[in-house]
């Protein structure tokens, strides 16, 4: 008995060293989450806008797994040091919840990528025949045909058709330089096209968030595998721990 405790003492540590690091990196990975979450919120969320049928909580379920990530991994690194059995056993309950959640929010968003082409191209036609300069969806209208130098879905006779357009002529956002362009300028349909971008926004977004949103699924998609490390080693070192608990009586 004695002999077998002395070698499974150091497959203990190993796992414990092991597994503190692994919870390091989880807790690192939280806080990545909790970034990319942050990040999508303020500088996707207006095409996300666009996007969705109806307003979309997908960065803020990034930045809530990412902030409970933070905070598991640190009960991770807790539960180690403590080597409590039942602690690494909820731990590793945990990591598994969160990886089931992570491959689906995964798949989810590389689906996402492939659909949004069609969607977009009719929300946001929608949101410029409806435009009006004040709601939430024409704001974000704004802020992309102004972020990305584009005017109108395919090119800024699409506004042509507007409700917009017969009183107030193309949007200010649509402006080449916003120095020198009048709203008389926008409302004159031989002078407006001179002074706005000539390039459609359909293709720029599309192109903008294909790659953007192939960027967080592949985040998401890595971090998701590497949770498989942290269930083996907690599991592992949890059953190493009750033997040699076993072993001691």
């Amino acid at each position: 008995m004695a002999s077998r405790r002395m070698e499974t003492k150091p497959v203990i540590t190993c796992l414990k060293t092991l597994l503190i690091v692994y919870s390091f990196v989880f807790w690192i990975t939280g806080a990545v989450l909790l970034a990319v979450g942050l990040w999508g919120k303020f500088m996707l969320g207006p095409y996300i806008s666009l996007i969705a049928e109806n307003s979309t909580n997908a960065p803020y379920v990034l930045i809530g797994t990412g902030t409970t990530i933070i905070v598991f991994g640190l009960f991770g690194c807790f539960a180690t040091c403590r080597g409590s059995p039942w602690m690494l056993k909820l731990y590793a309950m945990f990591l598994s919840l969160v990886f089931l959640a992570e491959l689906v929010a995964g798949i989810s968003g590389f689906v996402f990528r492939h659909e949004i082409k069609g969607t977009f191209l009719r929300t946001y036609n929608e949101a410029v025949q409806d435009y009006d300069a004040k709601d939430e969806k024409s704001l974000a209208v704004d802020h992309v045909q102004r972020s990305l130098r584009c005017c109108g879905v395919l090119n800024y006779t699409s506004w042509f058709s507007s409700v917009y357009y017969p009183a107030n002529g193309l949007p200010a956002s649509c402006c080449i330089s916003t120095s020198d362009c009048s709203s008389s300028d926008l409302r004159n349909a031989t002078i407006a096209p001179s002074k706005v971008h000539q390039q459609g926004c359909y293709e720029l977004v599309t192109s903008f968030i294909e790659t953007n949103m192939g960027i967080i699924a592949g985040v998401t998609f890595g971090i998701a595998f590497s949770q498989l490390i942290g269930m083996l080693l907690a599991c592992c070192l949890s059953r190493f721990i009750t033997a040699n608990q076993y072993e001691m009586v």
